[in-house]
């Protein structure tokens, strides 16, 4: 690529540029320590993992982010944004570590480290309740909207190379609610979301909408931190407690039934 055109796509916010290593003598968890927070943030727009509650952020991964903090011994601050501005905040020094229903990509391992898996998650897809839409298939010719920058926006894009739908327009949105939304009113022919937010939006509109029993693909979540951090030797400890406590089941079925209606 051309120097003129990295420079445009930078400009243009099209690229994240990889975080520079935190440093052999950088410790991330002395200075979290040393300051009295550490800082996760966000984007509550993603039940049941982070959502708000009134004016409280709620869920699953803010849970999770609350045993971190008293692993630490220090206070627990959320900052909430947009999904796709997480990992650029992060290696902006803005967070510590991101908590967001995040999957661990290749492509961004490239700018972020991630911790050991919490979860096994998937894709779903969402369709208008009358729709003949039935499979992943389906989707060709279509048009899909997805919340941006989600791994959903990925696959619907090829991005990842798997080549095996072929939609006619993918719209992206900053909420997943907003896609929905437009599926409702007929904007878009269906929606791709992970699994339990869309369970959760189709659980407020029945007559309107439903998922697919065909997953778009299986997916694990997993804890972002800058590169070299080593706050994820610390989160890796606590995910690894909190499953052997079986206290990660207990915070999950909280926010997510496992029994049959």
């Amino acid at each position: 690529m051309k120097m003129k055109q990295l420079t445009a796509l930078v400009l243009a916010g099209m690229m994240i540029l990889p975080a520079a290593a935190v440093t052999a003598d950088d410790s991330a968890v002395e200075a979290i320590k040393a300051k009295g927070k550490v800082v996760m943030t966000t984007n509550a727009e993603f039940e049941p993992f982070e959502f708000k509650d009134g004016d409280e952020i709620v869920g699953i991964d803010k849970e999770i982010a609350e045993k971190i903090a008293e692993k630490l011994g220090v206070e627990l601050e959320i900052t909430d944004i947009a999904f796709d501005s997480l990992i650029p905040s992060l290696n902006a020094g803005k967070a510590d570590f991101i908590a967001a229903g995040m999957t661990a990509t290749d492509e961004r391992r490239k700018n972020v480290d991630f911790s050991d898996d919490y979860f096994n998650a998937s894709q779903t897809i969402i369709v208008a309740a009358d729709s003949d839409i039935a499979g992943r298939e389906d989707l060709d010719g279509k048009v899909v909207g997805v919340q941006q920058g989600t791994t959903g926006d990925i696959y619907c894009t090829n991005e990842d190379g798997s080549g095996d739908i072929n939609v006619k327009e993918v719209k992206r949105y900053p909420k997943g609610m907003d896609a929905v939304s437009d599926l409702m009113t007929g904007r878009v022919d269906a929606v791709v979301i992970d699994d339990f937010p869309a369970q959760k939006l189709v659980e407020k509109n029945p007559d309107k909408i439903k998922t697919l029993d065909e997953a778009m693909t299986e997916e694990t979540y997993a804890i972002a931190v800058p590169l070299g951090s080593d706050l994820v030797d610390v989160i890796n400890e606590v995910i690894k407690d909190l499953n052997e406590s079986g206290e990660m089941d207990k915070i999950v079925g909280k926010y997510i039934s496992t029994e049959e209606e």
